[in-house]
């Protein structure tokens, strides 16, 4: 059974959180925010004709994305997969991304969703991101009114992979625009930052699966409920509109080995009916996805 509760009538129409149980877990889809990021960019080879018949782009060829988190409800600790670009960004940066996260009182559209839920930023045991990208990882920490930036859940231990770090504190000229150390240094200086290497149960029912190609290092978060299992993708898979094999993002610095990931993933998740829960699709949460006779097709639920 799936719930939602909307925004503020000040914030956009996107809706704030989605409630469902997935087996034994219950899990909360929280929109941290919408941005815009380039359609041609979104969706790499394939030509505009054909992913505008799915989503329709705005006067500067920007689609309509979400930054969606999840949080899960588990017996060991809160546990909260990406944080959307937290609060620490220009106004002049906010237009050139279409980044819309406001919440109300001062707080990010996040915050918001996690009070919404019935927590606080302070009951987060665990913050696990895919990768370190300022769409994903920039709410990891908070600038505060005198400027300080600090961690934004305060009792949190963060995971992010190994390689990933290196890829994100050694930036090449490509990749250096996604990569701002505020979202993550601060976390080191701390000393809750935590590196892993590889696939990993993080708590039981909750672990993490490589999925490269966005970055050499991505992981995706399989939830596991017992009687359902879900994998929250990240950018292996943005949107439902990503689903095919072929719809790949030009963002991506190893396309042909998300592909393959892609691939992998879809196979297993359509012979085990596993729930996909989208990260950047700013209408669909989750869903399932199919095999149409010719290739991966995204199922809708109900």
């Amino acid at each position: 059974m799936t719930t939602s509760m909307e925004r503020p009538a000040s914030a956009h129409d996107l809706p704030l959180i989605e409630t469902r149980q997935i087996g034994a877990l219950r899990v909360h889809a929280i929109q941290a925010g919408r941005q815009r990021l380039d359609g041609g960019a979104m969706f790499g080879v394939v030509p505009k004709v054909l992913w505008q018949r799915k989503i329709a782009a705005d006067e500067r060829n920007r689609i309509e994305l979400g930054m969606r988190c999840l949080l899960v409800e588990h017996a060991d600790g809160l546990v909260l997969i990406d944080t959307g670009s937290g609060n620490k960004e220009t106004p002049k940066f906010h237009d050139i991304y279409g980044i819309e996260n406001a919440g109300a009182e001062g707080r990010t559209a996040l915050e918001d969703g996690v009070r919404a839920a019935g927590f606080t930023p302070e009951d987060v045991s665990l913050v696990i991101n895919t990768h370190l990208h300022f769409d994903h990882a920039g709410g990891n920490t908070w600038r505060d009114a005198d400027g300080t930036i600090r961690p934004a859940f305060p009792r949190a231990r963060y995971v992010v992979q190994r390689g990933e770090h290196g890829w994100a504190t050694h930036p090449n000229e490509r990749t250096v625009a996604s990569y701002f150390p505020p979202n993550f240094a601060p976390l080191e200086a701390a000393g809750v930052l935590d590196l892993i290497d590889g696939d990993r149960v993080l708590r039981p029912g909750i672990s993490v699966r490589r999925t490269p190609g966005h970055v050499p290092h991505h992981q995706s978060v399989v939830i596991d409920g017992g009687s359902e299992r879900a994998i929250f993708l990240g950018d292996v898979m943005p949107t439902s509109h990503h689903v095919p094999l072929p719809w790949i993002m030009g963002y991506d610095v190893e396309p042909l080995v998300t592909l393959e990931s892609k691939r992998a993933l879809l196979t297993e998740a359509v012979a085990d009916r596993w729930l996909l829960v989208f990260e950047h699709d700013a209408q669909v949460a989750w869903g399932r996805a199919a095999h149409d006779g010719k290739g991966f097709a995204f199922e809708p639920l109900g």
